[in-house]
């Protein structure tokens, strides 16, 4: 289902494009007044359905546009939302959230308990096919029955039109940042079952409860996205507009913000990184998260633990991060790299593998060329064409580039297939690929949020990576209520991946980009968001 879901939202906004490129909007309305801030974060999302998305850049735009239960502030602490309180029972198992008076949706209809159970329950729907319904969800009692498609079994239930309260099936001490996290936003549930998957396209139809909401859509173009006067703290929104500019050439993006066109561009071209590096409004900030390739254990040869691990150590990460990618990332030794907070509240790779690290730093061809002889395949003899899918934005094409010279001397021909953006997420997602480019950045704190990609039967599990060992390990992380065994059983799964090699690490994210400084008020995230909603611009 998840596959028609998709291509239903990719078929309706080419349709759009088809229609002499005319923008969709909510009303014949001028643009809001006030002052408009002109960004560049990434090309057409994918879509802009809190249930569906799981990437960075629609997840940007989702954060503008809708508020959770709870927040992330600028000190990355979580913080009231469209609750005003919330407190959990002794326990640990029943959450209660306490929403604010006279809340309301875009379109100034209220907006209650209710809604947030309905939205809650339509992430677990089966036909929906949210990616990420077992990570926000999973602990929550009565998840298995509703994925299966009993809903009303998910305990989340409106005591009154303020108060909604969550029951636990384990203790999860993490739950707040999970209320804070975008798939669990409230959607409408009227214009959602009038329109179905086209609610999340057209403007008309996009009713949102944030600070922000969309009132034009150019495909290929832009999204305009003006103030909500029916935000609860409306009178702190400075902006009038925000666009977006959906522009996937980082070249493009550079001549736009060069000839002032936007005020801010996430995809800055790496060959002028080094002209920047002395410019006050090129900014470099770490945020948590992996760079990795992800490989489609259902096809051969990938199917070999013994290929994946010459693949692995035939790389140089030390070379990629700070030659290729210029110093702008960090080269990686384990999955869950810095960030990550153990259960004690110490840096989770401290204690990973014995704080060791699990993969080298240079290659190590020696014993590459060993694994890959061990699995059958002397000097690559034997091996198909490899194909490796990415899109090309960023550094992606120039280590796209280094793989197939990496891997040629193990005697492996690597062929390089770059795709659009919007095609290439649902084509890894949908198992359409040999290897692929990949990569996490957190959501929230816990190592569960990116261990919890490897497990059998989640979403967002690219490579279809399936272990029992590794299973059982993240359930005890999930059930039990004591830190050192939940902090032991999260590193046991780390131990278990990394010795099957079920992804490939390659570098920690960092991000950069330009800015301009009469832009006042904006702050970036160690989960790789920037939050424009409070932002100003200096006469």
């Amino acid at each position: 289902m998840k596959k028609k879901v998709l291509s239903l939202l990719l078929a309706a906004a080419m349709t759009v494009t088809a229609f002499s490129g005319l923008a969709i909007t909510a009303s014949a309305a001028d643009a809001a007044e006030g002052k408009q801030l002109s960004v560049q974060i990434g090309p057409n999302p994918e879509t802009l359905d809190p249930a569906l998305n799981s990437a960075v850049d629609g997840g940007n735009m989702l954060l503008h546009l809708f508020e959770c239960l709870l927040t992330v502030d600028q000190d990355g602490k979580i913080a009231p939302g469209q609750a005003e309180s919330w407190e959990t029972s002794e326990d640990g198992l029943v959450w209660t959230f306490h929403l604010r008076d006279g809340l309301t949706w875009s379109d100034g209809s209220a907006l209650t308990a209710n809604d947030f159970v309905y939205s809650w329950k339509r992430v677990c729907d089966p036909e929906v096919a949210a990616p990420y319904a077992e990570t926000v969800l999973g602990m929550v009692e009565g998840f298995d029955q509703a994925i299966e498609g009993d809903l009303d079994a998910l305990k989340v239930v409106a005591e009154d039109d303020q108060t909604l309260v969550v029951t636990l099936k384990a203790a999860c001490t993490y739950f707040d940042s999970l209320a804070a996290f975008a798939t669990l936003s409230p959607v409408q549930e009227a214009t959602v079952e009038a329109n179905g998957d086209a609610w999340a396209i057209e403007p008309s139809t996009y009713v949102s409860n944030g600070p922000f909401m969309i009132t034009e859509w150019v495909p290929g173009s832009h999204i305009i996205t003006e103030k909500n006067p029916n935000y609860w703290n409306a009178d702190a929104i400075k902006l009038g507009s925000i666009k977006w500019n959906l522009i996937e050439d980082s070249n493009a993006s550079y001549s736009a913000y060069q000839t002032g066109e936007v005020d801010f561009i996430k995809d800055v071209p790496t060959e002028e990184i080094p002209s920047l590096s002395d410019n006050d409004e090129f900014h470099v900030d770490t945020i948590m998260g992996t760079y990795y390739l992800s490989m489609n254990l259902n096809v051969e040869p990938f199917d070999n633990p013994l290929v994946r691990k010459a693949l692995s150590l035939a790389i140089d990460r030390e070379y990629i991060a700070n030659t290729l990618m210029q110093g702008t990332y960090s080269p990686a030794t384990n999955f869950i790299g810095p960030g990550w907070r153990d259960t004690d509240g110490n840096a989770f790779v401290d204690a990973a593998n014995g704080g060791e690290g699990y993969l080298p730093l240079n290659a190590d061809l020696e014993a590459a060329k060993a694994a890959l002889e061990e699995a059958g395949y002397p000097n690559g003899e034997g091996l198909p064409v490899l194909h490796y899918t990415t899109n090309d934005s960023g550094y992606h094409k120039t280590v796209a580039e280094y793989l197939q010279q990496a891997w040629k001397e193990l005697g492996i021909t690597l062929d390089v297939q770059i795709v659009e953006w919007s095609s290439f997420t649902p084509m890894r997602r949908n198992g359409e690929y040999e290897i692929a480019r990949n990569g996490w950045v957190a959501d929230y704190s816990d190592p569960s949020n990116m261990l919890d990609l490897l497990y059998s039967s989640n979403g967002n599990n690219d490579g279809k990576y399936a272990s029992a060992d590794y299973d059982a390990a993240m359930d005890i992380a999930r059930s039990t209520a004591d830190a050192a065994e939940r902090s032991e059983a999260m590193h046991k799964a780390e131990d278990i991946m990394m010795a099957d090699y079920a992804c490939i690490p390659v570098a920690y994210y960092n991000d950069f980009w330009l800015q301009r400084n009469t832009i006042k008020g904006t702050w970036h995230s160690g989960y790789g968001y920037w939050y424009f909603m409070y932002a100003d611009i200096e006469e």
